[in-house]
């Protein structure tokens, strides 16, 4: 890392520079350490010894007899799956992105080199050497490439080694950086040291977050890290292009009804039922400044930006990529000179405290909760009503009770990407507690058509802090 805030390497990374750190790994041990450490320049190592002849032992044990080749390999020497693993275990804090004394420089892009020699790198459809496929996956996540390879044999007689000394360079988020090369070594491989099980389709769509869905070998990228099972591949796309779709779906028509589930069309869609019962309670709580955190392409920013009442508007995404959607979406350039003043855009995330986004009347969850894990909903309690302490929260999401009147079997959700949903009963639940714990009162409303069993569509709290009231 270089640049003034690079001392800051090691808050982010979680490793102190002036230790070395070992760890012991499934397939040898991994050590960490700072080989460089100057005002302006920063340098972190991580060195996995691979212990190849433990690894066969422990995976013959139960079966006789045992071949040389598998023992001979050229893993202990590659940067293959094995150091992907290597990084999510060593680095998984800062993976996650979190980074306590320096969130703002988590949550942001920061100068980086990174160096990883002899990666494997087999080449794909479409490219003659594995230093092109290097280029087609890294370049498009805004990466300066330099890939170097050398040739077989003593004289080079024997062609070009399957191997790229690479080092990228550019400004990029850590923890996407982190996630891309979790992501990426394994697919240059080609190759997985480990069974994939159906869980790892979860892991590439989590690491894959903000970068993959959009990605233009995103089809390469979810085959070769599945090992071509089809029916994870499947499943993994599925999840992407929902993601995709969600980024590039354009403006509702308001002349164009929604259906209900049961082929009775419905006046109004309900993504404009809950813009409005949204837009209804800025307005009731008098905000003048408003975060909408996890704004998309900007659909809500849209209306507030419209809204004379409102002085300041932040729209708030984890992904770059989005947010410079929303930029073009919005015409930012044709805006008026007043609403171009009261515009911010800011890469950060839900999860994670950011010192920015403290003091602001209202702050936006719409439909955000659903798609975090669930053991991360209390780094969001935290970060928002823990450190941000807006004096109010505004926050929709789906009601699972209603699912039925849509046709969806129990345990169904309404989006690929949603973790879990909620029903009546367990979203009170939660926004009661959450309340009580960082001195708020909420107040429950629906969203949508109301059925007599199921409620509506969409669950609304409206937090209000407590001191805010006095």
């Amino acid at each position: 890392m270089t640049g003034p805030d690079a001392p800051a390497l090691g808050h982010l990374l979680h490793k102190h520079p002036d230790r070395v750190q070992t760890f012991t790994l499934p397939v040898g041990q991994a050590t960490v350490f700072y080989p460089e450490s100057a005002a302006d320049r920063v340098t972190a190592a991580l060195l996995l010894e691979v212990d190849p002849i433990g690894m066969v032992q422990r995976r013959l044990r139960s079966r006789e007899g045992r071949s040389l080749t598998d023992y001979v390999t050229d893993r202990p020497y590659a940067a293959s799956s094995m150091l992907a693993v290597a990084l999510g275990r060593v680095f998984n804090t800062a993976l996650n992105g979190r980074s306590d004394s320096h969130p703002a420089l988590a949550a942001g892009p920061v100068p980086l080199e990174i160096r990883v020699p002899a990666v494997p790198a087999r080449a794909a459809s479409g490219t003659r050497t594995g230093a092109q496929l290097v280029r087609r996956l890294f370049e498009p996540l805004g990466w300066t490439v330099t890939a170097v390879t050398r040739d077989f044999g003593p004289d080079g007689s024997w062609g070009p080694a399957p191997y790229v000394d690479l080092t990228l360079t550019g400004r990029v988020r850590l923890a996407d950086a982190l996630s891309q090369l979790y992501v990426l070594l394994p697919v240059l491989d080609n190759a997985k040291h480990y069974w994939v099980a159906s869980d790892e389709v979860a892991k590439l769509v989590r690491r894959g977050e903000g970068w993959l869905a959009s990605h233009p070998e995103r089809d390469l990228i979810v085959r070769r890290y599945l090992k071509a099972r089809r029916d994870y591949v499947e499943d993994a796309t599925a999840r992407l292009q929902a993601l995709e779709d969600a980024v590039d779906e354009a403006d509702p028509d308001e002349s164009e009804p929604e259906s209900d589930g049961e082929g009775v069309e419905a006046p109004t869609p309900l993504r404009l039922q809950r813009l409005r019962a949204v837009l209804d309670a800025v307005r009731e709580i008098g905000a003048h400044r408003v975060v909408d955190l996890g704004c998309g392409e900007g659909f809500y920013l849209k209306e507030l930006l419209a809204d004379p009442a409102i002085a300041e508007v932040v729209g708030v995404d984890v992904s770059p990529r989005v947010l410079e959607r929303a930029e073009r979406r919005l015409g930012v350039e044709r805006l008026s000179d007043r609403q171009r003043e009261k515009l911010s855009l800011w890469q950060s995330s839900a999860t994670y405290r950011d010192d920015r986004l403290a003091g602001f009347d209202a702050i936006l969850l719409v439909e955000v909760i659903e798609h975090l894990d669930p053991d991360r909903i209390g780094a969001l309690e935290a970060s928002v009503f823990g450190s941000a302490r807006p004096a109010h929260v505004i926050l929709t999401t789906p009601n699972r009770d209603y699912n039925v009147i849509y046709g969806l079997p129990d345990g169904t959700w309404r989006h690929p990407d949603h973790r879990f949903e909620w029903t009546r009963t367990e979203f009170a639940a939660w926004a009661e507690g959450v309340a009580a714990r960082y001195g708020y009162r909420v107040e429950l409303r629906g969203v949508g058509a109301v059925d007599a069993d199921a409620g509506s569509p969409t669950q609304l709290a409206l937090f209000s802090r407590v001191e805010a009231d006095q």
